[in-house]
């Protein structure tokens, strides 16, 4: 057999395997979940398979690739064999809880960590797996540690047949949500991607926005965020509407590396965008047990925000460069592409009806999306929904899955070890004791930690092991339990735009042919003010909707007018001016008033924002206009 006929195969082959994963996760969520290891294993099973038929160990040596199957065949039976025998021994397994392992747990207990290491590894490189790896270490080298640190150690037998035989180790939480809430979900967004919803979001967008000034800039945020209702990736958002947006852009004068920013930035903040928020969302669900709708909830202002607040980086920008929109003529008829795809629409406003009003389960609301995206999607012949889009629909969704459940399953080796050896109980002492009981220092420094995770792991892998070793100190000095666990989810998100490693800035940077790092300099910036909304809840929590209403509009008020004041100091751009210093100095002041909480911050900074205009107005009547394409104007007081 040629290689090109046994490379068609093996992707015949595992596009059959992907749609039988998305068909099971179908039948789990309408007619009910398995035992959890059942679920778990069977989930890991396909995903396992599935990333060993697509990914080779290494695509640049030519010896591995030549006896590739030599070392995936055997991968791929032994994770059959290890997803295969929980299946059917759960039962015995389960009700041994874990204890008197067999020998022969013991051995696939080995070979079930290095098999999802080594998955994990070829899915999103080393950064996971060496977490995994040093935590690991950790379960043996307890007793040779100074304290706090220390522990009595474990012997290879304990720590393999705990990450395997039970729901404390690969099979926890992390997996336990990606086998179902999230994988419902994720498939729900693949048949809606296959139906044409988001060509018909990002065209519908263009339509409505392109006239504007920078108008391409800011059908990329538009676009971003109503991606973000079905996607729940930040890359993958960014690779779907930025091939649209970023040659546009490019074409009306926007430079390459902004142009792939602006994308990368909004892109992100589709990850935070209900009602589809991705792996991380779900897994809070499990971790706070309080119903997806309250994460929803919480989400939807400071989601606002953040799209208000790159709206404003990106408008002050183009303003400050003479860049117009679209000439009107040039630019589709909205109500037409409305009239074209409104029924697009329905599967997500079922969603919302479902999970809102109904109060369904958000695996019930989620197959019941799906089959409305199918039956809508015979409206029009444009969307119908034939035998091969359904099938694009049900590869696409198990493909899908394989990042997020590989991620989860090496999740689930790190928060197993620090079960187990007692780490999760005592490290919120220790983070206290370090920070000086300071919430401020504390919240900085997992800050940090967050954006410096967030750059070599996906952000559901981030959120889990900082849910787990940070947000019960974060609890213990006063923060609530929903503040504390958004303000880590959104850190995670935000390491996608955080140089040096910014997956979603360098992704918009390679469909922009820009410079990466600049790229992700410049997202970073745009995103500025979404660094300062986690701070803003934490300290007033009325942004999470938590709180009377009066306290929440006075709360939503300040934050916009925190962050256009924030992005006009940023930006340098102040009602047709270019601001001198001094102007800047006071919108930045004003901007952090307004974003600490409490009356007088509050009166301070609406204070320092009106002198600013009113300087702006009087002093600066009569600014020199700004030329197209430039981005410098001398004006004379």
């Amino acid at each position: 057999m040629t290689q090109h006929a046994s490379g068609k195969l093996v992707t015949t082959v595992a596009a059959a395997i992907a749609a039988a994963f998305s068909i099971f996760q179908l039948w789990t969520s309408a007619y009910g979940t398995l035992a959890t290891l059942q679920q778990c294993y069977i989930h890991l099973g396909f995903a396992l398979v599935l990333v060993f038929l697509l990914r080779p160990m290494s695509t640049r040596n030519a010896t591995l690739l030549r006896f590739r199957w030599v070392l995936d065949l055997p991968c791929i039976l032994l994770s059959i064999a290890v997803a295969g025998y929980i299946t059917v021994n759960f039962l015995e397994i389960t009700d041994r809880g874990g204890g008197d392992p067999s020998r022969l747990d013991i051995l696939l207990g080995v070979a079930a960590v290095l098999l999802v290491l080594e998955g994990t590894r070829r899915m999103t490189g080393w950064a996971m797996p060496i977490v995994a790896i040093v935590f690991l270490a950790y379960a043996f080298a307890g007793p040779h540690l100074p304290a706090p640190f220390d522990h009595r150690g474990f012997d290879i037998e304990r720590v393999a047949s705990t990450l395997y035989v039970t729901a404390s180790g690969i099979a926890g939480t992390p997996l336990q949500t990606s086998a179902t809430y999230v994988a419902i979900f994720v498939i729900f967004a693949a048949f809606l991607e296959a139906s044409g919803a988001g060509s018909f979001f990002i065209d519908w967008s263009y339509a409505l926005l392109g006239w504007l000034r920078g108008g391409p800039a800011k059908v990329a945020i538009v676009a971003s965020a109503l991606m973000g209702t079905i996607s729940g990736s930040a890359v993958a958002n960014t690779a779907a509407t930025g091939a649209f947006t970023i040659p546009i852009m490019k074409r009306t004068g926007l430079r390459p590396a902004f142009a792939g920013a602006v994308e990368a930035a909004a892109s992100s903040g589709g990850q935070i965008m209900p009602p589809v928020m991705g792996a991380a969302a779900f897994i809070m669900v499990e971790l706070l047990g309080i119903p997806y709708t309250s994460i929803m909830k919480a989400a939807i202002f400071p989601a606002i925000l953040y799209f208000a607040a790159i709206y404003f980086m990106v408008d002050f920008e183009v303003a400050k460069m003479g860049i117009r929109g679209v000439p009107r003529s040039e630019l589709p008829n909205a109500w037409k592409i409305f009239l074209g795809g409104w029924h697009l629409l329905v599967p997500l406003g079922l969603l919302i009806y479902l999970l809102v009003i109904i109060q369904y389960t958000p695996l019930k609301s989620a197959f019941f999306a799906v089959i409305a995206t199918v039956l809508v999607s015979y409206a029009r012949a444009s969307t119908r929904m034939g035998p091969r889009r359904l099938w694009e629909g049900f590869y696409r969704g198990g493909q899908s899955l394989l990042e997020i459940a590989m991620a989860c399953a090496c999740a689930g080796i790190v928060v197993g070890v620090m079960l187990l050896t007692g780490l999760a109980l005592r490290l919120s002492e220790i983070l206290i004791n370090f920070s000086g009981g300071n919430l401020f220092v504390l919240m900085l420094l997992t800050m940090v930690i967050s954006l410096i995770l967030g750059m070599g792991l996906p952000t559901s892998a981030v959120y889990i092991i900082l849910a787990i070793l940070v947000a019960p100190a974060m609890m213990k000095l006063g923060v609530g339990a929903l503040a504390a666990h958004m303000f880590i989810f959104y850190f995670g998100v935000l390491a996608n735009v955080t140089p040096p490693v910014a997956i979603a800035a360098y992704t918009g940077a390679g469909i922009a042919g820009a410079d990466p790092m600049l790229t992700g300099f410049i997202a970073a910036r745009l995103a500025l003010a979404g660094f300062l909304l986690p701070f803003m809840w934490v300290y007033n929590p009325s942004l999470l909707l938590i709180g009377s209403p009066g306290s929440v509009i006075m709360a939503i008020v300040t934050a916009l007018a925190g962050i256009a004041a924030l992005a006009s100091a940023v930006q340098g751009y102040f009602f047709g001016l270019l601001a001198p210093w001094y102007l800047r100095a006071l919108l930045l002041a004003g901007a952090l008033g307004l974003i600490k909480p409490g009356i007088l911050t509050d009166l301070v900074g609406f204070c320092l924002i009106g002198l600013a205009v009113g300087l702006r107005f009087t002093v600066f009547k009569h600014p020199a206009p700004i030329q197209a394409g430039h981005g410098k104007q001398e004006s004379v007081p």
